[in-house]
Order: C-alpha cells, then sequence, then structure tokens
C-alpha cells in the first residue's frame, strides 16, 4: 500500500493582506486613520488597497503611487508591494508612471475634492426632488414679478424717453450762447459753469481786480484777473461788479462789445451787470 503523501498547498498573500497584517499585526499596531493623516492619504484609498478594491481609486497611478507610499509607513518592500499589485491587475511594469510625494498629495486632495462635489451634487439633487413644489411656486412668482415690471414699467419708460427726446430736440434748436470775438487771446476762462448760457461775460485786457455780488451783497465771485482772463457772470439782471482797472477790462453783452464804464487805471463799483444797461452809452 502506497502511501500518500499530502502537500499543503502555501496560499500567496496578496498585497491587501500584506499591507493589512503589517499594520495589524507588527509591533506598531495603527489604526487607518493614524495613518491617512500622517500621508495625506484618504482612508477610504487605504482601506481599498487592504481590501484590493483597486475601482474605489480614480486611477491606476494612484493606485500604484498610494500603495508605495503606504508600504513604506508600514515597513515593507514597496517595490514588492508595487510589483503584486500590477500582477493582480494584469499590467505590464512599464506601465507605471513615475510619480513623487508632492504629485500624490496634490492628486489625492484632487480626489478628494471631486468626491466631496459629487456628494453635495447629490445632496442637492434630493433636496430639490423633496422640495419641487416650493422651488415651483418660488419661480412661478419670480416670473409673474417680471412679468408685472415689464408690463407696467415699459409704460413709464417710454413716456421717459418721449419726454428726454422732446427735451432733446428744444435743447438742439434753442439758440447757442455766442462766444465773443475778444479782442486778445483767451488766457484762462472762470466761471465756466455759467458759460453756456452767459449773457455778460467779462474779459482782461489789463490785470485788474474783478468782483461780483448778488443783489443781497453776497460775493459770487472776485479775483484779480491777468490779460487775457475771462469771467462768465451768471444769468441775472441783479448782479453788481466793482473793478479796480475799469478800463482794463472788456465786457461782452451777446457777443457785442459794451461801452467802457470807467476810465483806465481807475476803480469803478456798484456796476450793473443788466445786460440792457451795459449796452448803454456812457454819458
Amino acid at each position: 500500500m502506497n502511501e500518500e503523501k499530502i502537500v499543503e498547498k502555501k496560499v500567496e498573500l496578496t498585497a491587501g493582506d500584506m499591507l493589512r497584517n503589517a499594520r495589524t499585526q507588527g509591533r506598531r499596531k495603527r489604526e487607518i486613520s493614524t495613518i491617512a493623516k500622517q500621508l495625506c492619504i484618504s482612508e477610504e484609498f487605504l482601506e481599498a488597497l487592504e481590501n484590493c478594491d483597486y475601482k474605489k481609486i480614480p486611477e491606476i497611478v494612484y493606485v500604484l503611487g498610494f500603495a508605495r507610499n503606504y508600504a513604506m509607513e508600514l515597513g515593507l518592500d514597496p517595490d514588492e508591494i508595487v510589483n503584486k499589485i500590477k500582477s493582480e491587475l494584469g499590467i505590464e511594469p512599464e506601465c507605471e508612471t513615475p510619480i513623487t510625494n508632492d504629485d500624490l498629495e496634490e492628486r489625492n486632495k484632487n480626489s478628494e475634492f471631486k468626491a466631496k462635489m459629487q456628494e453635495w451634487m447629490r445632496v442637492s439633487i434630493e433636496y430639490v426632488r423633496n422640495h419641487w413644489l416650493w422651488f415651483a411656486i418660488g419661480g412661478g412668482i419670480i416670473v409673474l414679478a417680471m412679468l408685472v415690471v415689464i408690463i407696467f414699467g415699459g409704460s413709464g419708460t417710454d413716456t421717459n424717453v418721449e419726454d428726454t427726446a422732446k427735451k432733446t430736440v428744444v435743447e438742439q434748436t434753442a439758440p447757442a450762447v455766442q462766444e465773443p470775438v475778444y479782442n486778445i487771446p483767451v488766457r484762462e476762462r472762470f466761471g465756466k459753469e455759467n458759460m453756456a448760457k452767459a449773457k455778460v461775460v467779462i474779459q482782461a485786457i489789463e490785470d485788474s481786480y474783478v468782483g461780483v455780488e448778488d443783489s443781497k451783497g453776497r460775493a459770487v465771485f472776485g479775483k484779480t484777473l491777468v490779460a487775457g482772463d475771462v469771467y462768465y457772470v451768471p444769468v441775472s439782471d441783479k448782479y453788481k461788479a466793482k473793478f479796480g482797472n475799469a478800463g482794463g477790462v472788456d465786457i461782452w453783452v451777446d457777443g457785442v462789445l459794451a461801452p467802457k464804464v470807467g476810465a483806465n487805471k481807475t476803480s469803478k463799483k456798484d456796476v450793473s451787470l443788466n445786460p440792457e444797461s451795459l449796452m448803454k452809452k456812457s454819458k
């Protein structure tokens, strides 16, 4: 009778078994959460490596890179672990793409971000699905409000446009204030805010002080004008002026030169700037 020898076949450990055993049976038993923080790799990915569930990791380059770092942290030969995973996946050695720790950390962050975004989208869609009625009511109110604005606000807009057009036509047809043909070139302009409507314009042909007051004696303008300076008088019949050199200024009324209000080098005050008064010939 022949004796049959029973040979026990040695079961070869997978890469995941080797990683799990090194973590749980070694001298330094550690939790996955602890190692995940040290390696900056999510717990989900480390568990996938131990369970050989490589589909949970986005790309093969991540699988091999994470496995290499995990093996080194556990004191295993990283090349042996990586080669086992390649064998399990049927990958040729040259298919591995070199990857640095910085790349792994960055890509892991991107993967976690994508996972969080997918979870956020799932929760958002679920929330909208459960509260669709409120969203429908809210959207209807917004559309209704927009229609009201368009219908009732449109007529007012048309009126405003029409009024603006009429105003533009009036402004375009109104006679423009005639700029005087000055006796000397203009050096600097004062009272520009009155320029468009001013009927009375004062120009110094010699240096002269010019002061303008309103009907209540309040100063409107006061400055020594240098030869060539121009001042546009506000539109009113009640302004009065005083001049330090009355003969050193030209006063223009609607583009026409008015008679002198005083002799050269003499002062003059309480001079009415009423256009009609200025155009009267001096006695």
